[in-house]
């Protein structure tokens, strides 16, 4: 089985097997990735969805002069570029994506407290919610076995559910959490509630009753910004984005890594 993480870098994309084996899967031909590229989620089997950013409002020089933010689409045997679709607000950081029940690709914007959505067969990204409860810095976002669309915020630390019908946005709840959450990032739906990891070092089961989240730690990691769920593993990537925004740590070099334990 394939898809346990896959990552972008600015030219190249890479597969992390199930064996944990990485393999490059070609080069971005024909849409240029720029700098804070992150995670991604498949929305069919044949290509690869990826997040690619110009973060100079976080103050981050890329590799390349393109500015904005793009959810952009790549063939997984050949790796040649298909879509390239940029957030329409300005600025705007494509944070992380997920494919919904109706075969849509949902996608966080953390400088706009907005939710946008790329539909099946198209190539142009409309605001699917926009709501000032979700100022704080969008990030993680999973859809939940409840059918709800669920997002978390890396700057002030919520959870929300969103209520998702026939696609149609409803009600957005801040979610009660039984201990506070500090940067949490990447979100992954599993069959009794979700998995998360934060910032500050916890990958946690969360476990949702109506409008409150029990959150238990499992382990903790190094900077932890996404996870995955493949099989009897979860892996975990230490992006370490402390790096990127703590002054004190200017001119430091991350030690990037991958990491798997497994599913609790």
């Amino acid at each position: 089985m394939e898809a346990a993480l896959r990552a972008a870098s600015a030219s190249a994309l890479t597969d992390l097997q199930a064996a944990g084996k990485l393999a490059e899967l070609g080069r971005a031909a024909g849409l240029s990735l720029s700098s804070a590229t992150r995670r991604s989620r498949r929305r069919e089997v044949s290509l690869l969805w990826v997040c690619s950013n110009d973060a100079t409002p976080l103050g981050v020089k890329g590799p390349n002069t393109i500015e904005g933010s793009f959810v952009k689409g790549f063939d997984l045997k050949t790796g040649e570029g298909k879509i390239s679709a940029q957030l329409p607000a300005k600025p705007s950081i494509c944070n992380d994506l997920t494919v919904g029940p109706d075969g849509a690709l949902y996608v966080t914007n953390t400088l706009q407290p907005q939710i946008l959505r790329l539909k099946k067969d198209s190539s142009t990204l409309e605001v699917w919610v926009q709501d000032d409860k979700l100022k704080g810095g969008l990030d993680g976002i999973a859809f939940g076995q409840d059918g709800a669309l669920y997002v978390n915020t890396f700057r002030s630390g919520e959870l929300f559910r969103i209520e998702a019908k026939s696609g149609v946005a409803g009600a957005v709840t801040k979610i009660e959490t039984s201990r506070p959450i500090k940067f949490p990032d990447g979100l992954k739906a599993d069959k009794t509630g979700f998995l998360m990891v934060e910032g500050a070092g916890p990958l946690s089961r969360i476990t949702i009753v109506g409008d409150r989240a029990e959150i238990e730690t499992i382990k903790e990691f190094a900077g932890p910004t996404g996870l995955t769920h493949v099989g009897n593993r979860v892996w975990v990537a230490e992006g370490q984005i402390g790096y990127l925004m703590d002054p004190s740590r200017k001119g430091q070099t991350p030690t990037f890594q991958l990491r798997s334990i497994d599913a609790p």
